[in-house]
């Protein structure tokens, strides 16, 4: 009886310690096209990437398994010499949606300069005021925004604390000489423009359209299908601020790149409400997707 006690107060212990990663992160790398490398390398860096995102605690708040986030972070590998990978990086986040088992699409972005020094079974170590890897940069990076934006998405402007984490993360990879981190790269769609974009101002109307769309449109759908469908409107109204100012900015593409197919989806069915002029709003917003957009009738 004795030694169950202790086995009971074992399991709660390590119950407990458990609790508390934010992420529900999947991770795969392919490296298919690395014909002359031990394979082995590779399925080491996704192992280590996946422990590294899923055991890391980034938050002070303790999330139950079923409030864990779910994302998927996409490596595709094009280059290994002397222990330096080029690859590119996919990110996708999502985010349950109340009373229901649908998870809505948040994040989906491909970032193209993605770079590092991978020493296999090297420990992946990170500091958010001092630069150590690239690889581990860019990761905490992404998943600081990650819960942010999904923070954003219970309250408004409530992912403040850990998008600002992240734009740390950014100015101090700025000296690093890895691109992706600056804002000379000659493109405006690289890290630099999307935490300062998604922190400024101007852009303030994403923010308020994530909650809007998500905890005062998607999370009344079960109760209310039509006021849900309704409040989504409007926050694709309210993205419209943006397109005034910032015709095609980036994070108006990011928005679409992880919303348009659930917007489509959202409109094809249901109790009817006016689409005209959200069809008109989404083709002048969103015009790479008009094609969609015309499927809403």
């Amino acid at each position: 009886m004795k030694y169950k006690g202790l086995a009971f107060l074992f399991v709660l212990f390590v119950s407990h310690w458990t609790i508390g990663q934010e992420l529900n992160c999947t991770v795969t790398v392919n490296a298919d096209r690395m014909t002359d490398v031990n394979p082995q390398i590779f399925r080491n860096l996704e192992k280590q990437v996946s422990e590294f995102l899923n055991n890391t605690k980034w938050t002070n708040l303790e999330y139950q398994q079923q409030e864990k986030i779910a994302c998927n972070f996409f490596i595709n590998v094009s280059e290994f010499k002397n222990n330096n990978m080029a690859a590119t990086i996919q990110v996708q986040s999502s985010r349950a949606v109340f009373n229901s088992t649908y998870a809505s699409p948040i994040l989906n972005i491909n970032d193209k300069d993605f770079n590092f020094r991978y020493l296999e079974f090297e420990q992946l170590v990170f500091d958010q005021n001092s630069f150590n890897s690239n690889l581990t940069s860019v990761l905490a990076f992404y998943a600081n925004i990650i819960i942010g934006l999904d923070m954003d998405s219970f309250a408004e402007n409530g992912g403040s604390k850990y998008l600002e984490i992240a734009s740390n993360i950014m100015n101090v990879a700025q000296s690093s000489g890895f691109k992706g981190w600056t804002q000379a790269e000659g493109n405006n769609n690289n890290r630099y423009f999307l935490i300062s974009d998604i922190l400024s101002n101007t852009f303030a109307p994403y923010r308020k359209a994530l909650y809007e769309y998500h905890f005062k449109g998607l999370d009344v759908m079960s109760e209310d299908l039509q006021k849900g469908k309704e409040n989504v409107m409007l926050a694709i109204t309210i993205l419209s601020d943006i397109h005034k100012v910032r015709p095609n900015s980036f994070v108006m593409r990011t928005f679409f790149d992880a919303k348009t197919d659930e917007v489509v989806s959202i409109f094809s069915g249901g109790p009817r409400v006016d689409v005209v002029k959200l069809s008109e709003t989404l083709n002048r917003i969103s015009p790479l997707n008009s094609v969609k957009w015309n499927r809403i009738r």
